[in-house]
């Protein structure tokens, strides 16, 4: 069972417009789902608006039973809205669960919701609860545990809650907190969201790893100490760089048995063995473990040749290397000024970072963070390479001799990428030296370090990546970009369903970011995981999601 289709009267107009787009050819078929499924339209209705058949779900026979061992980065974990990395997300994803669920083909299914509807301006969202679940304590999940939570994600107070940033239709301007009026709960089951402003990002928003839904209990802090979730797992232990574990809970039954099926394992292991790659590959020689969270570089071709299953998926993931336009660097500040940003930018060849920092296993990107795989992408052209009119540039702005301190976190590709820009940036004339952090002290200030590369997930929708990363002053603007304009541009592209229609101001914003040299976005990834080949619905998430419940053991 999933999402019940609404009736064809029901199904919102926009969707119709994505489904001529369809077959018309201008879009494919994830990117219908992605954009029909946000507006409320169930995936089995979705799959026939296009006369498409849905995937059937049967699959290989799964055991019950046994201990899944994931290596990852194991992280400190806070409250779920300052989440800044998937892998917090995946270490609580088996207890807190979310509203939605963003699933691989691009659609998003109701999890904690039965379903939704959306009027036709995305001013109006209806969320309908299921029913029957229970919190791991006994209480009843009902509309006043979302209500609660919608209410703490439009809390602008707390520090780095990104949350925030995306739900800007329900906050009060002047408070900072949920507006008066935007949530009511008119029965148990049933939530009405009434936004200020349209918003048709909001339902994938909410399947994204900040959005998980918390217990009255928690009042901050580490999740695993309050242990109260509805998912199937609860949490044993964590320990920051070395382990976090999970166990079935076998005191209460699951809600979603009887609809997703699962949970199969016993018994949940992340397992650190730090960045590395070639240390999990020891530790898959060794048998230590049966599934790589993300393999990178050399490791793909040589986890190939041990035999493991390899898996991989084409996403909106990518890294961008930027200025930070509000640090203080020795008494100025360099990066405020459009010339230095632009001199950066034209000083390097995506192509090379493609080829030297990622082994040329993705594509191309052009400077401006909106992926061809995103609904109302334009083809703007390459970024311009141009190091003589970099150093001009540079001259004119009276930096020619500053010395730029490109600092990356200590990994395999993002080291490597940092060091083909730096190359390219001496080969200019441009002076730089390298800076390479471990993971947790690059991640504890990356928002403010002066020039940095940062990778950023895949978001289904641009309006969602642009609106994290670039409108001013929210928790995920590493770069202090601050411009009115776009400012102007992203909330009219958040107002307009209809992905066409939504093309030419993303345009308008692509050339603006471009123009403003905001970044330098050199390519988006293609994603990779292996596991030891026994393993179903292990395959790599775009968007780095482990679903735990969905993975077992074959039978």
């Amino acid at each position: 069972m999933t999402q019940s289709p609404p009736p064809s009267d029901k199904v919102h107009p926009a969707a119709r417009m994505h489904a001529s787009e369809y077959f018309a050819g201008q879009i494919g078929r994830r990117e219908f789902l992605t954009r029909a499924t946000a507006l409320g339209v169930g995936g089995a209705a979705a799959y026939s608006l296009i006369n498409a058949a849905q995937p059937a779900t049967a699959q290989p026979a799964i055991k019950s039973g046994g201990t899944l061992r994931i290596e990852m980065t194991v992280k400190a974990l806070g409250d779920p809205r300052t989440y800044e990395w998937s892998e917090p997300g995946n270490q609580t994803r088996g207890f807190l669960e979310y509203l939605v669920e963003y699933e691989s083909d691009g659609s998003f299914r109701p999890m904690l919701l039965q379903g939704w509807e959306v009027n036709e301006d995305a001013t109006g969202y209806i969320l309908h609860l299921r029913k029957g679940i229970k919190w791991n304590n006994g209480d009843d999940f009902t509309a006043r545990d979302v209500e609660r939570n919608i209410k703490g994600w439009c809390d602008t107070d707390l520090a780095a809650n990104s949350m925030a940033s995306r739900m800007g239709g329900l906050i009060d301007d002047e408070s900072g907190q949920l507006r008066d009026g935007a949530v009511t709960t008119p029965d148990d089951h049933t939530v009405v969201l009434t936004l200020s402003t349209p918003d048709v990002a909001l339902i994938a928003n909410m399947s994204d790893f900040p959005a998980a839904i918390t217990h009255a209990s928690y009042t901050g802090g580490d999740p695993f100490e309050n242990g109260i979730g509805t998912g199937p797992f609860r949490p044993v232990s964590i320990e920051v760089g070395k382990s976090c574990i999970l166990e079935r809970a076998t005191d209460h039954p699951w809600w979603g048995t009887e609809i997703y099926g699962g949970p199969y394992v016993d018994r949940v292991e992340f397992i650190d063995y730090g960045p590395d790659p070639f240390n999990w590959v020891s530790a898959a020689r060794a048998g230590e473990i049966d599934l790589l969270y993300e393999t990178v570089g050399d490791v793909i071709d040589v986890m190939d040749m041990i035999g493991w299953t390899k898996t991989q998926t084409l996403t909106a993931a990518t890294i961008v290397l930027r200025g930070n336009q509000n640090a203080e660097v020795d008494g100025i500040k360099p990066y405020a000024d459009t010339r230095v940003r632009r001199a950066l930018a034209l000083a390097v060849n995506n192509a090379v970072l493609l080829e030297l920092g990622y082994t040329n296993r993705g594509e191309i990107a052009a400077n401006h963070h909106v992926c061809p795989i995103h609904p109302a992408y334009v083809d703007i052209g390459a970024a311009p390479f141009d190091p003589e009119q970099a150093r001009e540039l540079l001259q004119a702005a009276g930096m020619a001799d500053y010395e730029h301190n490109l600092i990356t976190i200590d990994d395999d590709w993002q080291r490597n990428t940092g060091d083909a820009m730096a190359a390219q940036l001496l080969d200019a004339g441009i002076k730089v030296r390298r800076t390479i952090l471990p993971g947790p002290r690059f991640r504890q200030d990356w928002t403010s370090h002066p020039f940095s590369a940062t990778q950023w997930n895949h978001r289904p929708l641009e309006i969602q990546i642009l609106t994290l990363a670039y409108r001013s002053g929210t928790a995920w603007n590493e770069t202090g970009y601050s411009s009115p304009e776009f400012d102007r541009l992203i909330t009219l592209a958040n107002s307009i369903a209809v992905a066409d229609k939504r093309r030419e101001v993303i345009r308008q914003i692509e050339q603006l970011l471009r123009e403003d040299a905001v970044i330098v976005q050199p390519y988006w990834r293609s994603l990779y995981n292996h596991h030891i080949g026994s393993l179903i619905n292990a395959e790599r998430h775009p968007a780095n999601e482990i679903h735990l419940y969905k993975i077992g053991f074959a039978g």
